[in-house]
């Protein structure tokens, strides 16, 4: 049991560690999306991809050591989680302090993670919008207005405004 639950440590650990690197790149990220710079972009994406499958892989290993202490324990699977392992741990002291504190630091560095991550979120909505009335603003410029010409019958002859540039002569 207490190999499992030096596992269970030890994952919880390189968890927390994968998470503020994935935090320390979001915080990264949030500087690129301001500069609008696409191609560093891609490469924090392909970075955090990096980082999300070592922290899916070592969730699996989690699961797994979790899996384990409920067959040792005679528990059944679904009842066994983290909360209930630290309060199995009342005879020892040292132990379920040390299971406490990663966990903390894990839950306090996920919030780190999901504040940055809506930060990011709301820049590259707002960022969208922006594209959006760029895009706008082209198409309303491509479309010149209908000049007020009418012809000898009084209607509008629909003649548009040249789309040209400023022309001067020298």
């Amino acid at each position: 049991m207490a190999s499992l639950m030096d596992d269970l440590v030890q994952v919880l650990e390189s968890e927390n560690e994968q998470y503020r690197k994935l935090a320390e790149l979001s915080k990264e990220k949030k500087q690129v999306i301001i500069d609008a710079n696409v191609p560093a972009l891609e490469k924090i994406v392909d970075l955090e991809q990096d980082v999300t499958s070592r922290i899916q892989n070592l969730d699996n290993h989690r699961r797994k050591v979790m899996s384990d202490m409920a067959v040792v324990l005679n528990k059944p699977e679904q009842d066994f989680t983290l909360d209930s392992v630290i309060e199995m741990l009342g005879s020892q002291p040292k132990e379920q302090k040390r299971l406490q504190d990663v966990k903390e630091q894990l839950k306090t560095t996920l919030a780190e993670v999901r504040k940055i991550n809506e930060q990011n979120q709301t820049l590259l909505n707002q960022a969208l919008e922006m594209v959006e009335f760029d895009l706008t603003l082209f198409r309303s410029m491509r479309t010149a207005p209908e000049t007020a010409n009418y012809n000898k019958n009084a209607y509008n002859t629909g003649e548009i405004l040249g789309g040209g540039g400023f022309d001067a002569k020298q």
